[in-house]
């Protein structure tokens, strides 16, 4: 095993399941500090940390980003190898987060190693996130702390099978919560039943956003229902009852669009009967645009072409990353995400990489901040 795979390895073999990040940020700094890079932990919360580390210098910054966090392992027997084996078969490397992402963040600090041992003076910054799967909560800290306020360019290396995304849609979560009054069943003139209200919600979501038109790069704005909680006993009229549900904005009809939709069914539904319903925001992730002739995604099919021998698939997906917390940087600057591994198979059992796409992306990444700057 060279070391490449083994530092992959030991990524994979540390469960860093929706929290306790920080062991994974040390096996980061640990290998940065071999090749004589400087990085800091930023703490989040206890046992989790962001990391930040850079090279070179200059005003014109290009970053690497990946989140350390990955979702459960889910059920270990349903595995066929185990989910933090990090074992390798037919040139797959499987366990949890070995594509979604710590083999595109492995990737990501190998190159920025190999630049650094080259001389490299280009300035080129790397964070690793804690909490992307469930909040982004380490990308607002960065964006917080002023992290994306200066940067040029941004590489999410998250799993798209080595296509060039050059945009994704955003993600909204929303609660819409009902509020009724509790009586017995015998008598449901006595309570105001929680459930119908919401129910009238459900409905009227169902077509709430059917004349949003079709954006022409990322496609149609997705919209679902997806959690619905009622009653505890079949006796009693609920007075409480919670749906939830997820939307995927787009550059044509955006997040606060999207709010402002949602807002208005609520207060056209309380205007009519009894019974509330209340509106609550989950998390709300922007789209995330760029120029497909950009800086930026020129760079990267030009890196890609000399590490691969063709250029890549440009594509854009409807899941969302880290950049969307970094675009609300009032500095305006390009993003690509690009990395091993399909998201096809992230939070799956039996996730995996393919052991030579993860070797060729640390080339490709080092490559890519070679043309960037070269430009």
């Amino acid at each position: 095993m060279n070391d490449n795979v083994a530092f992959l390895t030991k990524l994979v073999q540390t469960d860093s399941a929706n929290d306790h990040e920080e062991a994974i940020a040390h096996l980061l700094q640990e290998k940065l500090a071999s090749a004589g890079i400087t990085s800091k932990l930023i703490p989040y919360a206890p046992g989790r940390s962001n990391l930040v580390a850079e090279i070179g210098s200059g005003d014109d910054i290009l970053v690497f980003e990946g989140h350390q966090d990955t979702v459960s392992l889910g059920n270990p027997k349903e595995w066929t190898y185990p989910a933090l084996g990090a074992e390798i078969h037919d040139g797959e490397l499987y366990g949890r987060g070995s594509a979604d992402m710590k083999s595109g963040l492995a990737a990501m600090v190998l190159a920025l190693i190999r630049l650094k041992k080259t001389g490299f003076t280009g300035h080129v910054r790397l964070l690793a996130t804690v909490g992307e799967e469930y909040g982004a909560m380490g990308a607002d800290q960065l964006l917080a702390a002023g992290y994306a306020d200066d940067i040029s360019g941004l590489i999410v290396g998250e799993p798209t099978s080595l296509k060039v995304l050059f945009g994704h849609a955003g993600s909204l979560n929303y609660k819409i919560i009902s509020h009724g009054k509790s009586a017995h069943s015998s008598e449901p003139q006595r309570g105001v039943n929680a459930v119908e209200k919401l129910v009238d919600f459900i409905v009227a979501e169902r077509h709430a956003f059917d004349d949003v038109s079709v954006d022409p790069v990322i496609g149609p704005l997705a919209h679902s229902v997806t959690v619905l909680q009622a009653g505890d006993q079949v006796n009693t009229i609920p007075d409480l009852a919670v749906v939830a549900g997820n939307i995927r904005p787009t550059p044509s009809f955006r997040n606060d669009a999207v709010i402002q939709r949602l807002q208005d069914i609520v207060t056209k539904l309380n205007a009519r009967g009894d019974g509330t319903l209340e509106f609550s925001l989950t998390h709300s992730f922007l789209p995330v645009i760029s120029k497909k002739d950009g800086r930026l995604v020129t760079a990267a099919n030009k890196a890609i072409t000399t590490v691969l021998g063709r250029p890549a698939e440009l594509a854009i997906i409807h899941a969302a990353t880290d950049a969307s917390v970094y675009t609300k940087s009032k500095h305006a600057f390009e993003t690509i995400i690009y990395g091993p591994g399909s998201m096809s198979i992230a939070h799956q059992i039996d996730e995996h990489v393919n052991v030579q796409d993860y070797q060729q992306a640390i080339g490709t990444y080092e490559q890519i901040a070679r043309d960037y700057f070269a430009n």
